[in-house]
């Protein structure tokens, strides 16, 4: 349930209770009854309330947990590339020392 619910919710419950009053002036069964009602719906309320800070506790903690796996990935993939870039330089490097040298009949 949304605060907008609950407030409705809410509002309906004290206007029952108003309407209940009002009908039943002398008689004290019926008004106990509204202000078990209004209690059973305040229960209602906070219950609902719970569940959604619950939620939303679920809700942000998936949503940390995906951002710090992403930005492990991340970092890896920069870490692996880097590597990549090194190793493909010094290959490189000994490529070209290595014709260099058979250009001027040279052993390795």
């Amino acid at each position: 349930m949304n605060r907008k619910k609950n407030g409705i919710l809410l509002a309906m419950c004290v206007g029952f209770a108003m309407v209940g009053m009002t009908a039943s002036a002398g008689e004290e069964s019926f008004g106990q009854s509204i202000r078990q009602g209004a209690k059973t719906a305040g229960h209602g309320i906070a219950d609902g309330a719970r569940d959604v800070g619950h939620a939303s506790a679920r809700v942000g903690k998936k949503i940390g947990h995906g951002a710090r796996d992403a930005g492990v990935g991340i970092g890896h993939g920069a870490r692996d590339a880097g590597v990549a870039v090194g190793h493909g330089a010094r290959d490189g490097w000994n490529a070209t020392t290595h014709a260099v040298k058979q250009v001027f009949s040279k052993d390795d």
